[in-house]
């Protein structure tokens, strides 16, 4: 760890300037894309295509409550669209509103019990520590749907019992997601944020390990793993995974703060 450090970090932070400037350029293209959707949207404000691609526009930038405004203009003319409140309740989940975003995705089952639906709905009750969050994953669990959705399901069960304090059930939960999908990076990091809240280190590092195995450029899985390397006294390798972290992304603060808090630049 300690020859990895000196020199594919700086190799890293130079690519990760260029990034810097592609995401620049990329970020001002979307706003002119923006710009460009709105003026065709108001010479034609009927065109359901054209008010969807500046829905998709605006949500790329984080522009959500237009991009809801415009959700609402569409289903003012169609109210019984399940897409519609699909699309509607991730614009508000991404805005953190998680009550209308339950409130959406409720009417967009009402209308058709898609599985996309029930399942960001029960991901919703899982962390809110709704029980109702059991009772879709079973209903979509009947569907016979293969085991990715089952994996999923088997997830947002667990996230319900993790939420609600019971680890035991919560574990056994995320170990059976995994078995069902061993790429669901999830719910490795759950399953490690149990023992780590439970201040048992090594554990927690053995799944984070484990996870980095399946996806080692997955930012959040070295940040945990310098975490649990911090806590352990192992501060040397802790800075390693916190600066591989922020390499992998520059929007996770508290990588650079742990860089920070262990001497890093």
């Amino acid at each position: 760890m300690k020859n990895w450090l000196v020199i594919p970090v700086l190799v890293i932070l130079f690519s990760c300037g260029n990034d810097d400037k592609k995401e620049t350029n990329t970020d001002n293209a979307k706003v002119e894309a923006v710009k460009n959707l709105s003026e065709k949207v108001n010479k034609n404000p009927d065109s359901t295509g054209l008010r969807m691609r500046l829905i998709n526009s605006l949500d790329s930038l984080h522009q959500y409550n237009t991009a809801i405004a415009h959700t609402d203009s569409l289903l003012a003319k169609d109210s019984m669209n399940e897409g519609l409140w699909l699309t509607k309740g991730r614009l508000h989940e991404s805005n953190k509103d998680t009550v209308n975003a339950i409130i959406s995705y409720e009417k967009a089952i009402k209308i058709y019990p898609a599985v996309e639906a029930q399942l960001s709905l029960a991901n919703l009750f899982a962390e809110t520590k709704n029980h109702k969050a059991l009772w879709l994953c079973t209903n979509v669990l009947h569907m016979g749907l293969g085991r990715e959705v089952e994996a999923n399901c088997s997830f947002i069960a667990a996230v319900y019992f993790s939420r609600t304090g019971n680890a035991k059930k919560a574990l056994e939960g995320f170990d059976k997601a995994i078995s069902e999908n061993y790429t669901l990076i999830e719910a490795y990091l759950e399953k490690g944020f149990i023992y780590y809240d439970a201040k048992s280190y090594p554990e927690a590092l053995n799944v984070f390990e484990t996870a980095k195995k399946v996806s080692g450029t997955n930012a959040d899985v070295h940040y945990w793993i310098a975490k649990c390397k911090e806590a352990m006294g192992n501060k040397l390798e802790a800075l390693s995974s916190y600066e591989h972290a922020y390499a992998l992304d520059k929007q996770l603060t508290e990588a650079k703060e742990g860089m920070e808090r262990l001497g890093g630049k």
